[in-house]
């Protein structure tokens, strides 16, 4: 017989106040929903909420990734949040604008876009 490993519930501690982080790439969208010590209270990315290849890096996916990870965040007890944009995707603003409009109320955004001070070479130019 084998034995089964029982998971163990994390209990996350919800405040009012907590951290929004936006992963906008090209491909796709990931909005986590954090208290101030960093554990997550609430995640969803586009393809999560149903959407499939091209639409999953447009700005209404991003807009419902957002919703439906904030709504949780919201019902969990958070009320306001600081936003942490990085990426060079398409939804930044629509997952900023969804978040806001769920009852969160946006206190700061910050782009944490790594930028590199001439690091790696880039790719040579696409050819369309």
């Amino acid at each position: 017989m084998a034995k089964t490993r029982k998971q163990k519930k994390r209990k996350v501690t919800v405040e009012p106040e907590g951290f929004a982080y936006i992963q906008a790439s090209f491909n796709n969208i990931i909005v986590t929903l954090t208290n101030k010590q960093g554990q997550v209270i609430s995640w969803s990315t586009a393809g999560k909420s149903g959407f499939r290849g091209s639409k999953k890096n447009t700005p209404y996916a991003a807009q419902m990734a957002a919703s439906t990870a904030a709504q949780v965040a919201y019902d969990a007890g958070m009320r306001s949040a600081e936003v942490f944009v990085k990426g060079p995707g398409s939804g930044r603003e629509a997952a900023i604008r969804a978040i806001d409009t769920s009852g969160i109320r946006v206190q700061k955004i910050n782009d944490v876009t790594p930028l590199p001070h001439n690091g790696c070479r880039p790719p040579k130019r696409r050819r369309v």
